[in-house]
């Protein structure tokens, strides 16, 4: 894959509230969440598939960054590695692989999405660089088994930007795991475009508390 990899990823975005671990895997967080919200962001479907059923349109992949993935200062790593990562990239083999990509229906930005791979994995599973992880990972029709792992409200300028609509924005992060084992770490970012499918993402009441 080495003669593939393309930019160096974007910093990722700033966490400006998260849920805690446990509430999120025991199905008790994102309580301020309106129903169809919740399903979104802590269930365990493809958000690629669960977008196109809403918009009833196909779905298209930008690939915006790929590359290497340094690792932190702190164990003698690169100096430039990424702050606020999920803590369960490290439970993948080094060295790593970061990925980044607009979701996009009909040109509009609907999700951003950037996931982490060993790189002896990204290029088993990441051939087609356009294609759904989703995608890439059931085409011989294994089974996996998808682990949402965080609940948190990000913002970015970039994000903002690609959106265009103001930020705080929802996001996820998630692991795809096959035969008990960790394949990726993945977290999506979602464009309050959505709510013209799903409508507002919290209750009134709630609307002020973790903006």
């Amino acid at each position: 894959m080495a003669d593939s990899l393309l930019t160096r990823p974007w910093v990722s975005p700033t966490p400006l509230w998260e849920a805690p671990i446990t509430e999120v895997l025991q199905a008790r967080a994102g309580g301020q969440l309106s129903g169809p919200w919740k399903l979104l962001l802590l269930g365990d479907g493809s958000p690629t598939r669960h977008l196109q059923l809403l918009t009833g349109e196909p779905m298209t992949i930008e690939l915006i960054a790929m590359g290497p993935e340094p690792e932190p200062t702190g164990s003698g790593g690169d100096p430039e590695a990424p702050r606020g990562r999920p803590a369960e990239v490290a439970e993948l083999a080094l060295p790593l692989l970061r990925r980044q990509v607009w979701l996009r229906c009909n040109g509009q930005a609907l999700a951003w999405a950037e996931s982490w791979w060993n790189q002896a994995e990204a290029e088993e599973h990441l051939r087609d660089r356009q294609r759904p992880i989703w995608l890439s990972l059931t085409s011989g029709r294994v089974e996996l088994f998808r682990e949402v792992d965080g609940l948190a409200r990000v913002n970015a300028e970039w994000l903002e930007k690609g959106f265009a609509a103001k930020g705080p924005f929802w996001s996820r992060h998630y692991r795809f795991f096959r035969q008990g084992r960790e394949l990726t770490v993945i977290r999506e970012v979602f464009s309050p475009a959505l709510e013209r499918w799903l409508g507002p993402s919290q209750h009134d009441a709630d609307l002020h508390k973790v903006s």
